[in-house]
């Protein structure tokens, strides 16, 4: 639920939501009180033509009179090493019989990213002949930075093994950002992202499924004149609880661009990203003090049958320390004489 700094549709290919953000446990309820949660990002990712012309354009590098009807040997490749903190907050009193949280998501990272190969196109003439031509192209650009700042709000019910919540967030473009750079830590542009979500969790058994589906609406980048369309993803996790401490499991994703893009300052059409993932995680509750317990989770993900947007893989790793859950109360003697 945060921004996608390294890939590059949406603009360029870079996105508000990192596919992967929720995962297994996702909808159920938390002790209430004050949690932290810290994560190290790391992911490496390569596109095509498709993204790295669509880069070109972003960048300026392209003019506004050339058509671009070929591309050889055009692509991208990124890196990035992201740390995220997230202070939540958890209400005891219920909001419509539910659960609910307020958390902030910031970051801070680097990102680096090498667009090369050969451009070619045709240079478009005042009396509307063309002239074909050919470009070497080769840049790298990395950028330090704190991304831009992500709140989110959420509401959680339980229901004995099934658990819902709901949840509105959104991006403030208050990050590392600037439009004639190749890579950025922020998007440029606001955006609102809501959806809701499903867990079924028997701690009887130990097993686990959690799916969240959401959507995103894009507002406009007035750096570039340019307006991502609607996104569509969905994260799922699956465990098994081996113990009540230790968790294995899958997780996965899938993430689709269901709107066109648009604004004057998209040449490149309608340029609908998706993009796949699946992988295994690994999980550890373990106490902390009396009140206190700490949780740790390594996931990671290998990308498939992307289009329109960069594939490679991606790893989380996850620290979190939550309030612990109130020990059942001891039964009370009974007196008889």
């Amino acid at each position: 639920m945060f921004f996608s700094h390294s890939a590059l549709a949406d603009e360029g290919g870079v996105s508000f939501w990192v596919p992967g953000f929720f995962g297994s446990l996702a909808a159920t309820p938390e002790q209430p009180g004050w949690s932290l949660a810290t994560i190290y990002y790391h992911t490496s990712v390569s596109a095509g033509a498709d993204v790295a012309r669509a880069r070109e354009f972003t960048l300026g590098r392209v003019p506004g009179n050339v058509t671009v009807n070929a591309n050889l040997n055009l692509s991208v490749n990124a890196t990035g090493d992201l740390g995220f903190v997230i202070p939540t907050y958890v209400f005891a009193t219920p909001v419509l019989g539910g659960q609910a949280s307020v958390s902030l998501v910031s970051a801070y990272g680097v990102v680096s990213t090498t667009l090369a190969g050969q451009l070619a196109g045709s240079l478009t003439g005042p009396g509307g002949g063309s002239i074909p031509f050919m470009r070497s192209e080769s840049i790298n650009d990395t950028t330090w930075g704190f991304g831009d700042l992500v709140p989110q709000f959420a509401l959680r019910w339980n229901a004995g093994v099934h658990n819902y919540m709901t949840y509105i967030t959104g991006d403030i473009p208050v990050g590392a950002y600037q439009s004639n750079r190749l890579s950025n830590l922020g998007i440029g542009h606001g955006a609102i992202d809501a959806g809701g979500g499903y867990t079924y969790f028997n701690p009887a058994t130990g097993h686990e499924f959690s799916g969240v589906l959401g959507f995103t609406y894009n507002f406009k980048n007035t750096a570039t004149q340019y307006q991502n369309g609607v996104d569509l993803h969905f994260d799922w996790g699956a465990s098994q609880f081996l113990t009540k401490q230790v968790q294995v499991g899958l997780v996965g994703y899938a993430y689709k661009d269901i709107g066109c893009d648009s604004g004057s300052g998209d040449r490149v059409g309608c340029f609908q990203s998706q993009v796949f993932g699946i992988g295994p995680q690994f999980g550890y509750v373990f106490p902390l003090s009396e009140t206190l317990q700490g949780y740790i989770n390594l996931k990671g993900y290998a990308e498939f049958g992307a289009s329109d947007r960069p594939k490679g893989w991606n790893t989380w790793l996850t620290f979190a320390i939550s309030p612990a859950a109130a020990p059942p109360p001891a039964p009370r003697r009974m007196i008889t004489k």
